[in-house]
Parts: structure tokens; C-alpha cells; sequence
């Protein structure tokens, strides 16, 4: 063999040591990522950068501000309780229903439609200044509904939005209001007067 020849058999030889080594490497680093993979998938265990959850704050648990009511204050006649109910959920004819059952009971209803956003949970009960207790007496029977205080809602109706975790309201005989003791104030609830003086009396 001619030095030519052993040069570029030599040549060869080096070539395919480096392709040996490069589809080592890359077969090694796939059995590595496919064991990883099976890992996380399986829940076997977790990476840092997977173990950060998205924000996910609904009103349930959300802070949320609202007005005490004064001592004493009575649970409102169901028929001095006007209730705009509105469709959160983006269940067909669920405003709709929820109202007649509310009608049922003896509340007034207002407007049924639907509602802009979709609400998470229960739902929210939208009130002002002149309708808290007529909203802590519609509170009693929707189970989990959170209650959201708006300063600007200057009408004494009530809003029942309805959302995606609502199946119905409260069985009759589990709504628990008597019209003889008075309705029990939330904790964390601050004085009307504190709220409609402060810059955002908004809440929910």
C-alpha cells in the first residue's frame, strides 16, 4: 500500500470514530430526555421550571370586601327582593330557569339574560350601598356564591350572576333564614360608611 492509500485510509478510519461518537452522544442524550419524559409523565418526580402553577384567583378566593349590617338588621321580605339574574356559565336558558325557581320562592325578579364574562364557581351577588340586605338575604340561597360590593350600583336591585360551578339553588328546607333572628354579618366585613369613604369601594 502506497503512503497515498494509507493516508486516506487513515483519513477514513478518524471519520468514522467522530460519527461513532456524535450518534453515541445523540442516542445517549435521547435515552436520557425519553427517561426524563416517562418521569414527569408519570409523576415520578417534577422539574422547577414545571412545578410553577398559573395564577388562577377566582372570587371564591379572592379578597373580598363587604359591608357589615348593622346589628339586629332582619333577613328583607322575599318580595321586597328585586333580582336581576344574569347567565355566567354560558349554559343555555340557565338565567331563565334560576329565575322562575326564584319566583317560585317569593322574590321579585328583575332582568334574566346574559352576563359579559364567564364566572367562575358559584357565581357573585353584585350589590350597593342600598341593597346589602336584601343581597345577604339572596345570599342564603345560592350555597358558595360570593358576595360583590359595588359602591356605583345605586340601584336597590340585587344582581345574581350565575357561574360555571352553580346547579341550583339551596333545597327550601336547607336555606336556614328566619325571619325573627337576625342575618349574621361575614367575617372580615368592614362598616358602610368605611367603604363608601374609601377611593375603590368595589369588590369581587
Amino acid at each position: 500500500m502506497s503512503g497515498i492509500d494509507r493516508e486516506r485510509a487513515q483519513r477514513r478510519r478518524t471519520m468514522h470514530e467522530r460519527q461513532t461518537v456524535v450518534f453515541g452522544v445523540i442516542l445517549a442524550v435521547m435515552a436520557v430526555s425519553g427517561v426524563i419524559g416517562a418521569a414527569v409523565f408519570t409523576g415520578t418526580t417534577s422539574l422547577p421550571f414545571f412545578s410553577r402553577g398559573f395564577s388562577t384567583e377566582s372570587p371564591s378566593t379572592a379578597a373580598v370586601t363587604v359591608p357589615c349590617l348593622p346589628d339586629g338588621t332582619l333577613p328583607v321580605a322575599f318580595d321586597q327582593v328585586t333580582v336581576n339574574v344574569f347567565n355566567g356559565a354560558g349554559r343555555t336558558g340557565l338565567a331563565g330557569l334560576t329565575g322562575a325557581a326564584l319566583t317560585a320562592r317569593g322574590f321579585t325578579l328583575g332582568k334574566t339574560g346574559n352576563y359579559t364574562s364567564t364566572v367562575p364557581d358559584a357565581g357573585r351577588i353584585i350589590f350597593g350601598p342600598s341593597s346589602v340586605p336584601q343581597a345577604y338575604t339572596l345570599a342564603a340561597e345560592v350555597s358558595g356564591v360570593v358576595l360583590s360590593f359595588d359602591a356605583a350600583h345605586t340601584d336597590p336591585s340585587v344582581d345574581l350572576v350565575l357561574g360555571t360551578g352553580f346547579s341550583d339553588l339551596v333545597a327550601v328546607d336547607k336555606v336556614g333564614l328566619d325571619p325573627h333572628t337576625p342575618l349574621a354579618n361575614p367575617t372580615g366585613c368592614v362598616a358602610l360608611e368605611t367603604l363608601l369613604s374609601t377611593p375603590t369601594a368595589t369588590a369581587g
